[in-house]
């Protein structure tokens, strides 16, 4: 199963600190350096070190460029406004079509798959790199009024922004990210100068992205450019929620380094969390029929609740077994309460699957965005279904052999029990008792007790 990373973006977000915080969190270098070389790019090298930030100490990615590549990203005073004589040639972050860049290197979105399809990197890394460039490409589309086939721009085409995002995918990919939590991008405030001159904060490629992928931004007082172009498109393109669950253990910590130097941090700090499904899910149902009344009245256990719940469903007529197995997986994890497949027949006799999905309103667009991104529907149905649900709390059962989690639910006074599923399993794993076993003790032994 995979892991899910939640993104702190207090200080905003860059390619450079993405690669540093993942790598701080524990992605492998060696691989990182493999795929890296593999490149059929030149004029770089990458050094890795430790640096403080504001106290904290924190992990630092640099992409050293040639003097044939160099930007100025991280030059200061050339950012905010400040005219550098005879180094009018190579400007910082900014966008522009094919004239714009260096007059021997015009990448576009053409040539950055290629060096990407050419690379030694995995196939899910691949994807997501490509995606992230998608992504920057479309914005800059917009911006300029060009076709995106057309667009060649510092964003796509330089050095730094290709070993940034492939190294942000590579990583993502050797931590076995699936899901991504970025609840809020903090903007700063002001002017920056790019290709064209100097344009606010935030830029037009940065304020195209959050606006396509419903991204959430909030501006600060702080002077100068927190995100950049970079740093936006890999949120669009990795996120999977925006949302932290309310309650969740964190498992590891990583800080990356920013470059640029501004009143706040200029930290990403990423964090590899969890939380137990099973416990986490129990109490968002048990919360939805509660109120005054019930938690005040002991006879109110007993009682039935009625509720409203959505009902999303899809047909999918040409998606594998495993396929289907993982987007379950994903559905479940980000919030769904159930998932379930039925075969059919279609038109044509063609055999196919009808996806259900059970969920809360709140969650409608995760999960309908996880649906369109690991299948090939083109559209999905919804409905407005009531339910009635029983009073339940999760219970900690002793066994011979440990504990255990179970469901219990009260119907006319009466109580149903449950083992949960992964609570038996763990404990049949790490004791090498079968399941059956476990499972029917549990419920053997406390029904002796009614």
């Amino acid at each position: 199963m995979g892991k899910t990373l939640y993104l702190e973006c207090y200080s905003g977000i860059s390619g450079d600190m993405t690669v540093a915080a993942l790598l701080d969190l524990g992605a492998d270098r060696s691989v990182l350096d493999r795929v890296l070389k593999s490149l059929k790019v030149s004029g770089f090298e990458t050094k890795i070190s430790r640096v403080v930030k504001s106290g904290i100490d924190a992990c630092d990615f640099d992409v050293v460029l040639d003097k044939e590549h160099e930007n100025h990203d991280h030059d200061m005073e050339y950012l905010h406004g400040h005219h550098h004589e005879g180094r009018e040639c190579n400007h910082a972050h900014g966008t522009g079509i094919a004239q714009d860049h260096h007059h021997h290197e015009h990448r576009g979105i053409k040539e950055i798959t290629y060096i990407i399809e050419h690379s030694a990197m995995t196939e899910n890394a691949k994807k997501i790199a490509l995606r992230i460039f998608e992504i920057l490409a479309e914005a800059e589309s917009k911006a300029h009024n060009v076709p995106v086939d057309q667009v060649h721009f510092h964003e796509v085409g330089a050095v730094d922004s290709i070993v940034d995002i492939v190294s942000v995918a590579v990583c993502l990919d050797d931590l076995d990210v699936t899901e991504v939590i970025v609840p809020v991008l903090c903007e700063g405030r002001g002017t920056v100068r790019c290709q064209h001159g100097i344009l606010p904060i935030p830029v037009p490629a940065v304020a195209n992205i959050v606006s396509a992928n419903h991204l959430h931004l909030k501006m600060t007082e702080v002077e100068g450019e927190l995100v950049t172009p970079t740093g936006a498109a890999i949120v669009a393109a990795v996120k999977t929620k925006d949302k932290l669950p309310e309650t969740f253990e964190i498992q590891k910590i990583g800080i990356g380094a920013g470059k640029r130097q501004y009143e706040c941090p200029g930290i990403l700090r990423a964090m590899i969390i969890s939380q137990s499904a099973e416990i986490d899910e129990e109490k968002a149902q048990t919360e939805e029929f509660k109120n005054p009344e019930i938690g005040n009245n002991p006879k109110a256990e007993n009682q039935e609740t009625k509720d409203t719940i959505i009902k999303m469903e899809t047909n999918i007529d040409d998606c594998s077994g495993e396929v289907l197995g993982f987007v379950m997986e994903r559905l479940m994890k980000a919030g769904a309460r159930d998932v379930h497949y039925v075969p059919v027949f279609m038109k044509k006799n063609r055999p196919a699957w009808v996806l259900n999905v059970i969920c809360k309103e709140e969650d409608i667009e995760t999960l309908q965005n996880i649906i369109f991104e690991e299948t090939t529907t083109i559209g999905i149905r919804y409905s407005i279904m009531e339910r009635t649900i029983l009073p339940r709390e999760t219970r900690t059962l002793p066994t011979p052999w440990g504990e255990v989690q179970a469901k219990v639910c009260t119907l006319n006074g009466k109580e149903q029990l449950y083992p949960e599923y992964e609570s038996v399993a763990q404990l049949s794993r790490e004791k090498e008792i079968p399941f059956t076993e476990i499972y029917r003790y549990i419920v053997l032994a406390n029904k002796d007790k009614e």
